[in-house]
């Protein structure tokens, strides 16, 4: 009897150890506020029903586009308790503000309204405009009590764009371990989330687009510089090189500058950061194209946290700045 039990937990050990080291990887991809999401990991199961779940749930929360959200009950002054990841995405959004000095900010949506997408309003916009949307624009001028949100002015809208695709990536990441998967890449709208190994046992390869006057966005050529993430860690990129207008022989940038009511204008193309979760390196990623190449590094000497790799042009050459 106590052979046949030996016997049998031999089988069961070695049972187990086959079936981790040959768990498949399974790749999911779909599209989740008005973006794309891609989605590899390696499990004893699909977990497909789950991660859609948890998208819906996050939609309810933190998507501009549903009138259900609980962001955009805020946005129309309805009273009532944000969720928990609004809470976490919105002090991570004040904590990039005032690190950055206001070039991240979650309250230009009125500003980028004003621009329109693409900035097909540009000829109809003036200085007196800009002006009378400056006066509830500002992220001082929202704070939270509790559950709840204070406004300054009814006005004042919330525009999480620059942050939750990037937080997104962490909360499936967080489902995906709390489900046991230790390796894994979540990719939603380009903001990147890893842990582990990929499929052939090496670390996650990330490419960087290489910049090219391409407003179509045909032009998908990868820089030399590929980065290997063989760690928990978060990416994002922010890049002007396919969505700007020129004015007066100037290139403007799709990001808006909170402090002047205008597109940034800078040498910046191209901003890659990389930080302990997605939700960070995505606000940063935005702060150091609204700051500008030698203003954002300044900044980050103070957070060691963060890693970068800056895209920038200067005498019609493209150049690297990298910290890692």
């Amino acid at each position: 009897m106590r052979q046949n039990m030996k016997f049998n937990f031999i089988w069961l050990c070695l049972g187990l150890f086959i079936s981790c080291e040959r768990a498949p990887f399974y790749e999911e991809s779909g599209s989740v506020f008005h973006t794309l999401y891609h989605i590899k990991y390696q499990s004893n199961k699909l977990l497909t029903d789950k991660i859609d779940a948890e998208l819906q749930k996050f939609s309810l929360s933190l998507n501009p586009f549903n009138p259900n959200s609980v962001i955009s009950k805020v946005n129309r002054n309805e009273d009532i308790e944000v969720d928990d990841w609004f809470i976490t995405v919105f002090n991570k959004a004040m904590e990039v503000s005032e690190r950055s000095g206001g070039a991240f900010d979650v309250t230009v949506s009125p500003l980028i309204n004003l621009w329109g997408f693409g900035f097909r309003n540009a000829d109809s916009v003036s200085q007196a405009k800009i002006d009378s949307i400056m006066a509830f624009v500002g992220y001082r001028k929202i704070r939270l009590d509790g559950r709840r949100v204070i406004k300054d002015d009814p006005r004042v809208e919330l525009n999480f764009s620059a942050i939750a695709k990037g937080f997104a990536s962490d909360v499936i990441a967080a489902l995906l371990e709390r489900e046991g998967v230790e390796n894994y890449m979540v990719e939603i709208g380009g903001e990147v989330a890893v842990k582990g190994k990929n499929a052939r046992g090496g670390c996650w390869t990330i490419g960087i687009n290489k910049p090219e006057d391409d407003s179509t966005g045909i032009s998908n050529d990868i820089i030399d510089n590929t980065l290997k993430l063989c760690e928990k860690s978060g990416l994002a990129t922010s890049g002007n090189y396919r969505n700007y207008y020129v004015r007066d022989g100037k290139k403007y940038s799709h990001t808006i500058d909170s402090n002047t009511g205008y597109p940034s204008q800078n040498s910046l193309l191209s901003a890659t950061i990389i930080a302990p979760d997605c939700m960070t390196a995505d606000a940063y990623a935005t702060a150091f194209m609204a700051m500008g190449i030698e203003a954002a590094c300044k900044m980050a000497e103070g957070l060691p946290e963060i890693d970068y790799l800056l895209i920038y042009s200067e005498e019609r050459e493209f150049k690297l700045r990298i910290k890692n």
